[in-house]
């Protein structure tokens, strides 16, 4: 299983709304979205930098959605393969183009495969 399979399984089982590793075709109201933004490798220990999208109703919604996802990441090191999780940082990130409220969060993840 991939670091982004693990991370949206645990959300997923946590969560007050969906996390999804792509954007659905019929996305809900509010839900959270996975991605990968980079990796590492060195002497065998993985390193990941995740993306975690948080869309919400309104500007509001979306940064109480991010904060439920910073309090549940920094939890994450529960997960067999992840070792540490760490805020890198965090922000408004409103979809201009869609026009839909979104903060993200960007994690820095060392994990075992």
């Amino acid at each position: 299983m991939i670091i982004e399979e693990f991370i949206c399984t645990y959300l997923n089982e946590r969560l007050s709304v969906p996390a999804y590793m792509e954007e659905p075709k019929e996305p809900p109201k509010e839900y959270v979205l996975i991605d990968k933004i980079g990796s590492s490798e060195s002497n065998m220990i993985q390193s990941a930098v995740i993306a975690v999208q948080s869309y919400g109703e309104g500007l509001y919604r979306s940064a109480l959605l991010n904060a439920e996802v910073k309090e549940l990441m920094r939890d994450s090191v529960v997960l067999d393969a992840v070792s540490r999780c760490r805020l890198n940082s965090d922000y408004n990130y409103t979809d201009t183009e869609t026009k839909r409220y979104r903060y993200q969060a960007v994690f820095d993840i060392v994990y075992y495969e």
